[in-house]
């Protein structure tokens, strides 16, 4: 009686430091999983001859097995010790089965090796689920954790294969596990590889037509896209050429006036001594000119609009590879296995190239943009410089 209350009472602290401290984005690895291990642990339990003491050890770690998880993803086991052991402490419990629960559940780290009957218990309980046939719904609660916290991320293939890998290479340690899972765990096995096969023949599949309607591209987009892209240089080259007449332009009025004022002895520079207001218009001219060749000059400069990108992420839809202020910043073999994969998938191909086009008038409308500025503080500057003048002459 006394070793239920105990059990018991774990169980309830276990339900309360979930329940306060669990991370709500923890799907499986949850009170309904660990509740789940005890149930199981317990009947496993019931094919042997466990003495009190060992059956109270065995629960008491199917509890505290996975409550790390509160503070960390990573190697929770030994934060779920250090759990149990404050816990069995604060309870006067013995300090030697303190060790024997410990060791129960570092047990359930993947790759342990296990001495005792009660780790293995344990072990068969917490994988229990791969014997049910629960198991693929389950597994996709273990893919959204993967996801979330160790940013880990499958493909439907991927993750079909890495879940046949784990069935195949994992066993039930005890009799009464094998006894009780193994029919279903080899039904399990039989589902998943036949679940992979179809996703990989779709894949193949697939990739098949991709390769067919790459080789065979209809030829209105290949229209499009050409003259999309040549619309786009003859644009940059005309933004180009009026940013050089602007730069010429603009460059010789800059030069005649600072040639003229720094020369007393011309005529033009002695007018100005002997009558100074003139310097106004010709200070506004200076200042427009050099405003406006300013602009001339940055709408000239070669723009490059670029991401940091990661070799993960080269297919990415938001990522233009085609473009070397992106594919610049990745080793060549990343760079060509990207291309690779983009040369495999008509959808990926034709993405990239949206996305450079798109790029592409972005810089154009920056262009356009500063040369519509440069123009117009020219002109405005022309009309001051007139203006000023007369008033300059007429006084």
């Amino acid at each position: 009686m006394k070793n239920e209350d105990l059990i018991r009472k774990a169980g309830n602290y276990v339900f309360t430091l979930f329940k306060e401290k669990l991370s709500k984005k923890l799907v499986y690895h949850n009170y309904k999983h660990t509740f789940e291990v005890v149930k199981e642990a317990r009947e496993l339990a019931q094919g042997y001859t466990l003495s009190p003491e060992e059956m109270e050890m065995l629960m008491l770690a199917a509890w505290f097995h996975d409550t790390g998880y509160v503070t960390t993803y990573e190697n929770h086991e030994e934060e779920s010790i250090e759990i149990s052991t404050a816990f069995l402490r604060a309870e006067k419990y013995p300090e030697e089965k303190i060790q024997q629960v410990n060791r129960c559940i570092m047990a359930t780290k993947h790759g342990q090796i296990t001495h005792h009957l009660l780790e293995d218990i344990l072990v068969d309980a917490d994988i229990a689920n791969i014997g049910k046939d629960t198991f693929f719904a389950t597994a996709e609660l273990l893919r959204v954790e993967w996801e979330i916290f160790q940013n880990r991320t499958f493909s439907d293939l991927e993750w079909a294969q890495y879940q046949l890998d784990f069935l195949l290479s994992v066993s039930f340690r005890t009799q009464a596990a094998q006894a009780k899972f193994s029919k279903q765990l080899s039904k399990n096995i039989q589902e998943q590889r036949t679940h992979q096969l179809e996703l990989a023949k779709k894949k193949k599949k697939k990739e098949k037509k991709n390769r067919e309607d790459l080789a065979q591209p209809k030829r209105g987009i290949e229209t499009m896209f050409k003259s999309t892209y040549d619309n786009h240089i003859s644009l940059s080259a005309i933004a180009d050429n009026k940013a050089n007449m602007m730069i010429s332009l603009n460059a010789i009025i800059m030069s005649i006036i600072i040639t003229y004022l720094g020369t007393k002895s011309s005529i033009i520079g002695a007018e100005f001594t002997r009558n100074p207001i003139l310097m106004i218009p010709v200070g506004i001219l200076l200042a427009t000119t050099l405003a406006s060749v300013i602009s001339a000059i940055i709408s000239a400069q070669p723009e490059v609009t670029s991401f940091r990108v990661r070799p993960d992420k080269l297919t990415s839809r938001r990522i233009n590879l085609l473009f070397f202020g992106n594919f610049t910043k990745i080793p060549l073999e990343d760079f060509q296995n990207g291309m690779h994969d983009i040369m495999r998938d008509k959808n990926a191909l034709y993405n990239n190239m949206i996305t450079d086009i798109y790029y592409l008038g972005d810089v154009l409308k920056n262009k356009y943009r500063l040369l519509r500025i440069s123009y117009t503080i020219f002109m405005i500057g022309i009309i001051l410089t007139v203006l000023s003048f007369v008033i300059a002459i007429s006084r």
